[in-house]
């Protein structure tokens, strides 16, 4: 199996999962979320087919996390629905982790190409997994800050969130 194949591949996992946790979450704004990324992950790999099958692709630009920030902007319910889904957390942090394989990967395979066109694919690939590699950052945060943090101002400077 070549690195083409072997990002098919994974991918093609990462659509799936994305897809389960779209399931799990189907009742609340979180569904959405996953969908976009499952729907970003076929489109990986679908360019990754056709680069491999040596036919046409285009890169566009992706409005994932433009779409990620609109499913949550004025949602009151959100912490609510949250913290009905205790064990998402752990889900978060292993698609964290998918994320940051899939950057180091893309990376390693930018690093190793040869051609301007096969650069400018593995660049994408990287930019694409580093947006959702953020979304799943915020979620975390979003997750741990609550239990984290304590309002008081004995307890000195804090960043906003």
């Amino acid at each position: 199996m070549n690195s083409l194949e072997f990002a098919i591949n994974m991918e093609h996992d990462g659509e799936k999962f994305y897809r389960e946790q779209a399931e799990i979450n189907k009742d609340n704004n979180l569904n959405a979320v996953f969908l976009l990324l499952a729907k970003d992950e076929a489109n990986h790999a679908s360019i990754l087919e056709n680069a491999l099958n040596k036919l046409s692709y285009e890169l566009t630009e992706n409005k994932t996390l433009s779409q990620y920030n609109n499913v949550f902007k004025g949602s009151t319910e959100f912490k609510k629905e949250f913290k009905e889904i205790p064990n998402q957390l752990d889900a978060y942090k292993f698609a964290l982790d998918i994320e940051r394989r899939s950057i180091d990967l893309y990376e390693k395979l930018l690093a190793e190409s040869t051609d301007d066109k096969t650069k400018t694919l593995f660049g994408y690939l990287v930019k694409q997994e580093k947006e959702h590699f953020n979304i799943f950052n915020e979620l975390i945060l979003l997750v741990e800050r609550p239990q984290e943090w304590v309002e008081d101002a004995e307890f000195g400077i804090r960043e906003d969130y």
